[in-house]
C-alpha cells in the first residue's frame, strides 16, 4: 500500500458503472440508506474526529458582533454539531452564537434535535436554525426561486422555561409540524431526494430573545455572513467535478463573511477499507478526485469573485486525518483469532458505505461468503480498520 502522503497522488480508473445507474429512479441514495449510516456511524469514530478538526478551525475564529456565525452543510445525525457546540461555548463561552445547518432527512433532524435541549441549557445566548433546501439558498436560509420562496414555510419557536426537560418537552411538540413539512421526493433530473416543501425552523430561549434580536435571522432580511462553514461529506464521491464545485461549495464560499472559513472533508481511500472492496471488485475506486484539483475547479466556478478568497490544501501532514472501525481489544490482532461475524458484517458494511457502493452491486456481492473472507483478510493483515478524510480550506479574505 502506497503511503499516506500518496493519497492523492495516484488515482486508478473507477470500475465500470452499471447501466441501470444513469435511471435516476435507480440511482444510488447512499445518505438516504438508514440501516447503513447508522451501523456505520455507530461503529466508526469518524463524527468525533471529524468534530476534532473542527475544533482547531473554531480556535482559529475572530468573530465580529453581534454573534459567532456557523453554517453546517448536512447535519447528520448531529453528532458533529452538537460536539462543535460544546467547542464553540468553550471557546466563546459568553458569546451570542448562531448556528445554522441543512439537512432533508426527517429522521436525521430528528436526531439532531435530540442532542439540542442541553445545549440550550449550557449556552443560554443559542439561536439555532435548519433549513432543507439546496446547498445554494441554504445558508440564506430561504430559497432565491421566487415560486420556492412563496411556499416557503418559516418557524420560530421561542422555548420557554429554564431546563432541558422543558426545552426537550417542547422540541418534542414540533414532531407533527416537521412530518408534515419535512417531507421529500425524488428529482426526476438528478434521482437524489428534494424537499416537497421549502421549511426553515428557528430555535431559541424565549428569556434571551431580547439579547438575541440581531442574532435571529428575518425572513425578509437572508443573511450569511459565517464565520465558519463545515462541509464534511456534502456530495456524493462520484458526483461530476463540476456538479461538486459549482453547486456546493462555490455557494457555500460566498457565505462566509470577510475573514470566515469553509472547512471541507472527504473520503480519501489508500486504508484497509479500500482493500476490502478492491477485493470484491478490482479496480474500484470512488477517490478519483483530489482536493486540489476540487479547489481549483471551485475557483473556477466562483469566477471573478474567486480573487476575494484564498483556496488552501493544506499540507498532507495537516490535510489527511484518519479514523477508525471500533472493535473490542484483541479481537483482531491475532492469526488465530476468530473475528465474529458482526464485527466482519460492520467492517463490510463501513467500507462498502464509504466507497458508496450501490445496493444492485452490493446484493451481488453478497449471494456468497467472498466478502466474508475478504473483509477477515483484510482485517487480520492489518489488525484494525481505518479510513482517511482529507481536508481543506476557503477562507475569504480581509
Amino acid at each position: 500500500m502506497a503511503s499516506i502522503e500518496d493519497v492523492v497522488a495516484k488515482k486508478v480508473a473507477p470500475a465500470p458503472r452499471p447501466a441501470a445507474a444513469e435511471d435516476p429512479e435507480k440511482n444510488f441514495r447512499f445518505y438516504d440508506n438508514r440501516q447503513k449510516y447508522l451501523m456505520f456511524v455507530n461503529t466508526c469514530s469518524e463524527k468525533w474526529v471529524v468534530s476534532e478538526r473542527v475544533t482547531k478551525e473554531i480556535q482559529a475564529l475572530t468573530p465580529q458582533p453581534p454573534a459567532v456565525r456557523c453554517f453546517d452543510a448536512g447535519m447528520g445525525d448531529g453528532t458533529v454539531l452538537a460536539r462543535v457546540l460544546r467547542s464553540m461555548h468553550r471557546q466563546f463561552a459568553r458569546f451570542p452564537i448562531f448556528i445554522a445547518g441543512k439537512e432533508i432527512s426527517l429522521e436525521d433532524v430528528r436526531l439532531t434535535l435530540d442532542k439540542m435541549p442541553d445545549r440550550f441549557l449550557e449556552h443560554p445566548e443559542l439561536v439555532f436554525a435548519f433549513t432543507n433546501i439546496s446547498y445554494a439558498d441554504a445558508p440564506w436560509l430561504q430559497p432565491s426561486n421566487p415560486d420556492a420562496a412563496k411556499n416557503m414555510v418559516w418557524k420560530e419557536v421561542a422555548l420557554k422555561g429554564s431546563t432541558t426537560a422543558e426545552f426537550e418537552q417542547q422540541i418534542l411538540e414540533l414532531q407533527p409540524f416537521l412530518a408534515q413539512n419535512w417531507k421529500t421526493k425524488v428529482s426526476e433530473k438528478t434521482g437524489s431526494m428534494i424537499p416537497e416543501t421549502p421549511t426553515t425552523v428557528i430555535l431559541y430561549r424565549e428569556d434571551c430573545k431580547f439579547m438575541l434580536d440581531r442574532v435571529i435571522p428575518r425572513k425578509d432580511a437572508p443573511k450569511a455572513d459565517y464565520d465558519l462553514v463545515l462541509a464534511s461529506q456534502p456530495f456524493r464521491l462520484r458526483a461530476p467535478t463540476k456538479f461538486k464545485a459549482g453547486r456546493v461549495l462555490a455557494p457555500l464560499a460566498k457565505a462566509l463573511g470577510v475573514g470566515g472559513r469553509l472547512l471541507g472533508i472527504h473520503s480519501a481511500g489508500n486504508d484497509p477499507g479500500i482493500e476490502i472492496v478492491q477485493k470484491i471488485w478490482p479496480g474500484e475506486d470512488p477517490f478519483i478526485v483530489s482536493r486540489r484539483e476540487l479547489l481549483d475547479a471551485t475557483k473556477d466556478a466562483m469566477g471573478a469573485d474567486a480573487s476575494r478568497f484564498r483556496f488552501d490544501p493544506l499540507a498532507n501532514r495537516d490535510a489527511i486525518f484518519r479514523y477508525e472501525m471500533h472493535t473490542l481489544p484483541d479481537e483482531i490482532d491475532s492469526e488465530s483469532a476468530s473475528i465474529g461475524t458482526s464485527t466482519l458484517l460492520a467492517a463490510w458494511n463501513a467500507a462498502t458505505y464509504v466507497a458508496q457502493i450501490d445496493d444492485e452491486r452490493l446484493a451481488e456481492a453478497m449471494s456468497n461468503s467472498n466478502y466474508l473472507d475478504a473483509t477477515r483478510n483484510v482485517l487480520r493483515k492489518n489488525g484494525e480498520l481505518w479510513f482517511n478524510d482529507e481536508s481543506y480550506i476557503i477562507e475569504r479574505t480581509r
